[in-house]
Protein backbone atom coordinates (compact mmCIF):
# COMPACT_ATOMS: atom_id res chain seq x y z
CA UNK A 1 0.00 0.00 0.00
CA UNK A 2 1.31 3.58 -1.07
CA UNK A 3 -0.57 6.76 -0.80
CA UNK A 4 -0.33 9.19 -4.07
CA UNK A 5 -0.68 12.82 -3.58
CA UNK A 6 -2.12 14.86 -6.78
CA UNK A 7 -2.49 18.96 -6.52
CA UNK A 8 -2.70 21.34 -8.85
CA UNK A 9 -2.61 25.21 -8.37
CA UNK A 10 -5.63 27.74 -7.67
CA UNK A 11 -6.58 30.34 -10.35
CA UNK A 12 -2.69 29.88 -11.33
CA UNK A 13 -3.36 31.93 -14.18
CA UNK A 14 -3.81 35.02 -12.57
CA UNK A 15 -0.73 34.96 -10.50
CA UNK A 16 1.73 37.65 -11.21
CA UNK A 17 5.02 35.66 -13.53
CA UNK A 18 7.18 36.31 -9.89
CA UNK A 19 4.63 34.69 -7.93
CA UNK A 20 4.36 31.53 -9.82
CA UNK A 21 8.24 31.41 -9.90
CA UNK A 22 8.20 31.60 -6.37
CA UNK A 23 5.53 29.14 -6.09
CA UNK A 24 7.45 26.54 -8.45
CA UNK A 25 10.72 26.83 -6.57
CA UNK A 26 8.96 26.58 -3.12
CA UNK A 27 7.34 23.32 -4.91
CA UNK A 28 10.32 21.87 -6.07
CA UNK A 29 12.36 22.69 -2.27
CA UNK A 30 9.58 20.81 -0.12
CA UNK A 31 9.87 18.32 -2.70
CA UNK A 32 13.37 17.76 -1.64
CA UNK A 33 13.14 18.37 1.98
CA UNK A 34 9.97 15.16 1.97
CA UNK A 35 12.23 13.12 0.28
CA UNK A 36 14.70 13.47 2.97
CA UNK A 37 12.05 12.31 5.17
CA UNK A 38 11.23 9.14 2.74
CA UNK A 39 12.82 5.31 2.83
CA UNK A 40 11.75 5.38 -1.13
CA UNK A 41 12.24 7.88 -4.20
CA UNK A 42 8.81 10.43 -3.56
CA UNK A 43 9.26 11.07 -7.54
CA UNK A 44 6.84 14.41 -7.24
CA UNK A 45 6.74 15.87 -10.20
CA UNK A 46 5.56 19.09 -11.68
CA UNK A 47 3.57 19.03 -14.60
CA UNK A 48 2.02 21.50 -17.03
CA UNK A 49 3.16 24.34 -14.76
CA UNK A 50 0.84 24.31 -12.77
CA UNK A 51 0.27 20.72 -11.23
CA UNK A 52 2.09 17.82 -9.42
CA UNK A 53 1.99 14.33 -8.18
CA UNK A 54 4.24 12.24 -6.10
CA UNK A 55 4.42 8.96 -4.03
CA UNK A 56 4.26 8.57 -0.32
CA UNK A 57 5.48 5.18 0.66
CA UNK A 58 4.10 5.55 4.30
CA UNK A 59 0.46 6.04 3.59
CA UNK A 60 0.35 6.75 7.63
CA UNK A 61 2.49 10.15 6.34
CA UNK A 62 0.29 11.29 3.11
CA UNK A 63 -1.71 14.32 5.48
CA UNK A 64 0.75 15.31 6.66
CA UNK A 65 3.52 15.76 3.44
CA UNK A 66 -0.07 17.09 1.90
CA UNK A 67 -0.14 20.18 4.85
CA UNK A 68 3.42 20.72 4.28
CA UNK A 69 3.14 21.35 0.89
CA UNK A 70 0.04 23.33 1.16
CA UNK A 71 1.17 25.83 3.89
CA UNK A 72 4.66 26.11 2.33
CA UNK A 73 2.71 27.98 -0.71
CA UNK A 74 -0.15 29.56 1.05
CA UNK A 75 2.34 31.51 3.28
CA UNK A 76 3.85 33.18 0.05
CA UNK A 77 3.42 36.65 -0.92
CA UNK A 78 4.90 39.59 -3.13
CA UNK A 79 5.35 42.29 0.25
CA UNK A 80 8.52 43.00 1.38
CA UNK A 81 10.48 39.70 2.23
CA UNK A 82 11.40 41.21 5.48
CA UNK A 83 7.81 42.31 6.51
CA UNK A 84 6.09 39.84 8.67
CA UNK A 85 3.47 41.44 9.29
CA UNK A 86 -0.28 39.49 8.21
CA UNK A 87 -1.46 39.20 4.71
CA UNK A 88 -4.15 37.88 2.79
CA UNK A 89 -2.91 34.45 0.73
CA UNK A 90 -2.02 34.69 -2.48
CA UNK A 91 -1.63 31.17 -3.57
CA UNK A 92 -3.50 27.83 -2.58
CA UNK A 93 -3.94 24.06 -3.87
CA UNK A 94 -6.09 21.80 -4.78
CA UNK A 95 -4.92 18.79 -3.33
CA UNK A 96 -6.31 14.73 -3.72
CA UNK A 97 -4.95 12.09 -1.70
CA UNK A 98 -5.13 8.63 -2.42
CA UNK A 99 -4.27 5.20 -0.31
CA UNK A 100 -4.25 1.76 -2.36
CA UNK A 101 -2.02 -0.67 -4.65
CA UNK A 102 0.39 0.61 -7.05
CA UNK A 103 0.55 -1.73 -10.10
CA UNK A 104 2.29 -0.27 -12.70
CA UNK A 105 5.81 1.66 -11.60
CA UNK A 106 8.05 3.51 -14.02
CA UNK A 107 10.73 5.97 -13.24
CA UNK A 108 8.08 8.70 -14.16
CA UNK A 109 5.66 9.44 -11.29
CA UNK A 110 3.20 10.19 -14.52
CA UNK A 111 3.42 6.81 -16.20
CA UNK A 112 2.79 4.76 -12.85
CA UNK A 113 -0.72 2.98 -12.54
CA UNK A 114 -2.58 1.29 -9.90
CA UNK A 115 -5.16 1.83 -7.81
CA UNK A 116 -3.54 4.52 -5.62
CA UNK A 117 -2.79 6.40 -8.63
CA UNK A 118 -6.42 6.08 -10.10
CA UNK A 119 -7.84 6.96 -7.08
CA UNK A 120 -5.99 10.48 -6.10
CA UNK A 121 -5.97 11.42 -9.98
CA UNK A 122 -9.52 10.75 -10.28
CA UNK A 123 -10.18 13.18 -6.98
CA UNK A 124 -8.55 15.71 -7.90
CA UNK A 125 -10.91 15.81 -11.12
CA UNK A 126 -13.76 15.74 -8.55
CA UNK A 127 -12.37 18.28 -6.71
CA UNK A 128 -12.36 20.74 -9.59
CA UNK A 129 -16.16 20.76 -9.46
CA UNK A 130 -16.35 20.76 -5.65
CA UNK A 131 -15.87 23.78 -3.26
CA UNK A 132 -13.16 21.43 -1.87
CA UNK A 133 -9.87 21.90 -1.51
CA UNK A 134 -8.52 18.84 0.01
CA UNK A 135 -10.11 15.14 -0.38
CA UNK A 136 -9.17 11.36 0.44
CA UNK A 137 -10.09 8.40 -1.25
CA UNK A 138 -9.23 4.76 -0.18
CA UNK A 139 -11.26 1.73 -0.85
CA UNK A 140 -12.34 1.97 2.48
CA UNK A 141 -15.84 3.74 2.81
CA UNK A 142 -15.99 4.33 6.17
CA UNK A 143 -12.17 6.17 6.55
CA UNK A 144 -13.42 8.64 3.19
CA UNK A 145 -16.34 9.13 4.94
CA UNK A 146 -14.64 10.55 8.23
CA UNK A 147 -11.64 11.99 6.95
CA UNK A 148 -13.82 13.87 3.93
CA UNK A 149 -15.92 15.48 6.87
CA UNK A 150 -12.78 16.12 8.69
CA UNK A 151 -11.16 17.64 5.73
CA UNK A 152 -14.27 19.80 4.78
CA UNK A 153 -14.04 21.58 8.56
CA UNK A 154 -10.23 21.85 7.76
CA UNK A 155 -10.35 23.67 4.50
CA UNK A 156 -13.13 26.27 6.17
CA UNK A 157 -10.72 26.82 9.09
CA UNK A 158 -7.47 26.84 6.58
CA UNK A 159 -9.46 29.70 4.54
CA UNK A 160 -9.42 31.67 6.66
CA UNK A 161 -5.21 31.63 7.22
CA UNK A 162 -3.42 34.62 6.34
CA UNK A 163 0.37 34.27 5.42
CA UNK A 164 1.98 34.91 8.88
CA UNK A 165 -0.80 31.82 10.36
CA UNK A 166 0.30 29.64 7.27
CA UNK A 167 3.95 30.64 7.44
CA UNK A 168 3.60 29.15 11.95
CA UNK A 169 1.98 26.08 10.93
CA UNK A 170 4.44 25.32 8.08
CA UNK A 171 7.43 25.24 11.01
CA UNK A 172 4.85 23.21 13.32
CA UNK A 173 4.89 20.67 10.47
CA UNK A 174 8.29 20.98 10.22
CA UNK A 175 8.96 20.02 14.25
CA UNK A 176 9.80 23.42 14.88
CA UNK A 177 9.28 25.06 18.76
CA UNK A 178 7.79 28.22 19.08
CA UNK A 179 11.14 29.57 20.35
CA UNK A 180 13.01 28.17 16.86
CA UNK A 181 10.01 29.55 15.28
CA UNK A 182 10.33 32.79 16.72
CA UNK A 183 14.10 32.77 15.55
CA UNK A 184 13.41 31.72 12.29
CA UNK A 185 10.94 34.69 12.00
CA UNK A 186 12.48 37.50 14.22
CA UNK A 187 8.85 38.08 15.95
CA UNK A 188 8.88 36.83 19.61
CA UNK A 189 7.38 33.56 21.17
CA UNK A 190 4.51 35.26 21.83
CA UNK A 191 3.49 36.52 18.88
CA UNK A 192 4.21 33.23 17.54
CA UNK A 193 1.75 31.74 20.04
CA UNK A 194 -0.94 34.06 19.01
CA UNK A 195 -0.63 32.80 15.49
CA UNK A 196 -0.46 29.44 16.24
CA UNK A 197 -3.75 29.65 18.23
CA UNK A 198 -5.69 32.20 15.21
CA UNK A 199 -4.80 29.10 12.92
CA UNK A 200 -6.32 26.27 15.06
CA UNK A 201 -3.15 24.05 15.51
CA UNK A 202 -4.63 22.42 18.28
CA UNK A 203 -7.24 20.75 15.53
CA UNK A 204 -4.76 20.40 13.56
CA UNK A 205 -2.41 18.25 15.35
CA UNK A 206 -5.13 16.15 16.35
CA UNK A 207 -6.25 16.01 13.24
CA UNK A 208 -2.54 14.48 12.18
CA UNK A 209 -2.90 11.85 14.99
CA UNK A 210 -6.22 10.97 14.20
CA UNK A 211 -5.38 10.23 10.51
CA UNK A 212 -1.86 8.62 11.44
CA UNK A 213 -3.79 6.32 13.56
CA UNK A 214 -6.74 5.06 11.43
CA UNK A 215 -4.32 4.87 8.49
CA UNK A 216 -1.59 2.82 9.81
CA UNK A 217 -4.59 0.14 11.48
CA UNK A 218 -6.55 0.24 8.46
CA UNK A 219 -3.24 0.07 5.25
CA UNK A 220 0.03 -0.22 6.81
CA UNK A 221 -0.57 -2.98 9.57
CA UNK A 222 -3.16 -4.95 7.01
CA UNK A 223 -6.01 -4.72 9.76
Amino acid sequence: MLAVISADLLASSSYPKELLERVIQSLNREFNELEKLSAKDTKFQIYRGDSFQGVVHAPEMALLFALRIKTAINRLHLKDRDTNKAFKREADLRMAIGIGTSDFTRDSVLESNGEAFQFSGRTLDELKNENRKLKLRTSNMAVNGEFNTSFFLFDTLSDKWSTASAEVIYYLLKGFKETEIADELGISQSAVNQRKKAAGWDAIEALLDRYQTVISQEFVHGK
